[in-house]
């Protein structure tokens, strides 16, 4: 028998990399790590020190799932061409991944009871509506032109942002069955089931299967279907956590106020609180109204239309503004329905003539 003595056997090569001498012999055939020698006579393979690193990450590559013919364009073709193919299928793992995941979700539960939560319509339709002027009409960010929809304890929460204003409300469930679950659903397609939804004293939410969209059914059987907005939706309880405890509080009559930002010129409009007042001002002219006022005085500036907006989502004749700074989220409350929260963001004050 033949001895090569500066190689190594398919055997050393196998304990060296991870390899097993059959995948060795498979990947030789394949010509991905051909054999520094071959003896003719015994058919032993025999390899150089120097291949283990190539058959290392050939081990590697198959653990990442990397099909054969690509394993061989990254290990033989240049750096960057390699490095961007093996992101390439990384990519398509994550995909993979999360299809997975959505679909074992949906199996676990069918395995249980189907999760479902019933709610009053007109109460749905009413906090749908007040939560949508917050949705994003700019499709950049997918995520945030959808309402984010979270079923748990008993209540449906609805949440929307455009990253300058935030509305979130919650409706009371009647009944609910099966695991908690959340969706961010289409936000044209739930504005379109607002006046069905009042046509129904209660309406039925699920989840669709492996999609995410939400299913609403009315007593009758009728469906309608909201889809599923791809994307991760902001971390918003994290957002009210983190929020600065108010330095001051105002409650004002909420038609005399959104009135007052209605009638203001397009454009950066001025609130003054002072006691007992609160001044919606733009460029001279300005409008003081009665206000309920506790804490420091301040003075901040909005986005006519973005608190115009917030303020639509507010209900009751009262609003409450709790205000932490100039600069940071102003918090807009019904003083008729708690539940239902508007964050607006104030903007950089200009010094007008």
């Amino acid at each position: 028998m033949t001895t090569f003595p500066d190689l190594i056997t398919i055997g050393t090569m196998a304990r060296l990399s991870g390899l097993t001498p059959g995948a060795l012999r498979f990947y030789g055939d394949c010509r991905l790590l051909v054999p520094a020698v071959v003896d003719p006579v015994t058919g032993y393979r025999y390899y150089t020190v120097d291949q283990r690193e190539r058959a290392v990450t050939i081990r590697q590559l198959r653990e990442l799932d990397v099909p054969l013919d690509d394993v061989g364009r990254i290990l033989d073709g240049d750096a960057e061409s390699g490095a961007a193919l093996l992101d390439e299928h990384v990519a398509e793992l994550h995909r993979r991944a999360e299809r997975a995941t959505r679909l074992a979700s949906a199996v676990k539960a069918r395995l249980v009871t189907p999760p479902t939560v019933v709610v009053p319509g007109r109460l749905l339709a009413d906090t749908v509506e007040r939560v949508l002027p917050s949705v994003a009409t700019d499709s950049k960010i997918p995520c945030l032109t959808g309402i984010l929809v979270e079923v748990d304890a008993g209540a449906v929460v609805l949440t929307a942002t455009n990253r300058y204003r935030l509305t979130t409300g919650s409706v009371t469930a009647a009944a609910r069955t099966g695991n908690p679950f959340r969706t961010v659903a289409d936000g044209s397609a739930l504005r379109g089931t607002a006046a069905w939804l009042r046509e129904h004293e209660n309406v039925g939410l699920a989840l669709d299967d492996d999609s995410g969209a939400l299913t609403l059914t009315g007593a009758d059987g009728e469906r309608h279907r909201c889809p599923a907005v791809g994307g991760t939706f902001p971390d918003y309880g994290s957002m009210l956590a983190a929020l600065d405890p108010p330095v001051t509080r105002v409650i004002v009559h909420r038609d005399a106020l959104a009135g007052a930002v209605r009638d203001a010129a397009a454009g950066t409009i001025d609130l003054r609180v002072r006691a007992a007042a609160l001044t919606v001002g733009h460029r001279g002219h300005d409008r003081v109204l009665p206000a309920d006022v506790t804490g420091a005085d301040l003075d901040l500036s909005f986005d006519r239309d973005g608190l115009g907006a917030a303020l639509d989502t507010a209900v009751g004749p009262e609003v409450l503004l709790d205000i932490a700074s100039y600069d940071r989220p102003v918090v807009i409350r019904s003083a008729a329905a708690g539940d239902l929260t508007t964050l607006a963001m104030p903007v950089r004050r200009e010094e007008h003539p």
